[in-house]
């Protein structure tokens, strides 16, 4: 099978040869930093090589077009010093960094505070035809990939996101209360970004793009469960997944997917609902065991599950959490990977012997 049919049989569920072999999480940069003084080849600048080096296939590839602010805002440093750097991201958000830790950022100031800021940014940056949106060769990039059998997706972290798009404007806290205090800015505000991204689709399948996968980063759960209820995902966020769903069918894009970090148990039946078929990354830390949840929701593929913290122990601990999720594979529309980026704890001894483990698990020669 090539590496696009056998994604797609396994995550719908299809009579299929093995699970794929993806390696799909890479390293911190201290992570990188340590592996290279332990010993990884030293001519490896990526993750890419590394996947290569252990015989990984390939994930789905994004088509590269902007999705996200278009003109761009401009990536900048505001102030640094020796340990911190505060900093201007391309949606426009204030963010202060540690420089030698890896972190996430402390957000200083969101771009989008009330109504008036709202119509600005929509007006400056929102606009969903906007020309510069379809710069770059990616036609030339997609036949490329279509004529060797690979898959391809629409949509990435961080630019394509419901709820992804309304935390990024307003800000973790204030998005929240918006639901409650400004309930119909945030209808407005993702049913805008929705026009964006299925405008940018619109144009990239007009094209003659064979589409296997749309992704939609929102990162809405926590230890705890979601950040906002069943009911509020059904209100809000159902109409656009919803009319998402609408495109993907038109245009037999069989796969839409969600990324979110914590436990979503509680939205699932929505997601469900809404059109959605492939959930991960599975956080085991955040209470997500993937034996349990692949039996809940048979009709969910999933991707991860697999406590990369456990990689940071030794290789007997690796082989117990490998032997932990087999029963997953036993169910289908489940491709074993880590549930995210690797810390700085891991040797590359160790992440060799997961990735070798990991090969003989699901069977790839």
């Amino acid at each position: 099978m090539t590496d696009r049919e056998r994604f797609l049989a396994c995550i719908l569920g299809r009579p299929v040869d093995r699970p794929p072999y993806w390696l799909f999480w890479g390293p911190w940069k201290t992570t990188w930093q340590r592996w290279k003084s332990e010993g990884m080849p030293k001519q490896f600048e990526d993750i890419a090589d590394v996947q290569r080096h252990f015989g990984a296939e390939c994930s789905p590839l994004i088509v590269p077009v902007n999705y996200g602010p278009c003109p761009m805002i401009e990536q900048k440093v505001l102030e640094e010093d020796d340990n911190y750097m505060v900093w201007i991201d391309g949606w426009g958000i204030k963010r202060r960094n540690p420089k030698h830790t890896e972190s996430m950022s402390e957000f200083l100031e969101f771009p989008v505070k009330d109504r008036d800021d709202w119509e600005r940014f929509k007006a400056e940056r929102l606009d969903p035809h906007h020309p510069q949106r379809l710069a770059g060769d990616w036609h030339g990039q997609c036949k490329e990939w279509m004529g060797k059998g690979l898959p391809i997706q629409l949509g990435s972290y961080p630019d394509v996101g419901v709820f992804g798009g309304l935390r990024w404007l307003l800000g973790d806290e204030e998005c929240l209360l918006a639901f409650y205090t400004m309930p119909d800015l945030v209808h407005e505000i993702m049913d805008h970004l929705t026009d964006v991204y299925l405008a940018v689709f619109e144009n990239v399948v007009s094209e003659g793009v064979r589409v296997d996968m749309i992704h939609i980063w929102e990162d809405m759960c926590g230890r705890q469960g979601p950040l906002i209820s069943p009911v509020h995902w059904n209100e809000f966020m159902g109409p656009c997944y919803r009319r998402i769903k609408s495109f993907a069918d038109e245009h037999e894009i069989p796969v839409i997917s969600v990324d979110t970090d914590g436990n979503p148990d509680l939205i699932i039946p929505p997601m469900l609902g809404g059109g959605v078929n492939y959930l991960f990354p599975m956080e085991v830390a955040a209470g997500c065991d993937v034996n349990v949840l692949r039996k809940k929701y048979p009709n969910m593929a999933m991707m991860g599950g697999i406590d990369k913290r456990v990689l940071a122990k030794d290789p007997q601990a690796i082989d117990r959490e490998l032997d932990r999720i087999r029963p997953a594979l036993d169910t289908e529309r489940y491709i074993p990977d880590l549930d995210h980026g690797i810390p700085d704890d891991v040797s590359w001894g160790n992440y060799c012997h997961y990735a070798m483990k990991l090969k003989q698990l699901v069977g790839k020669d």
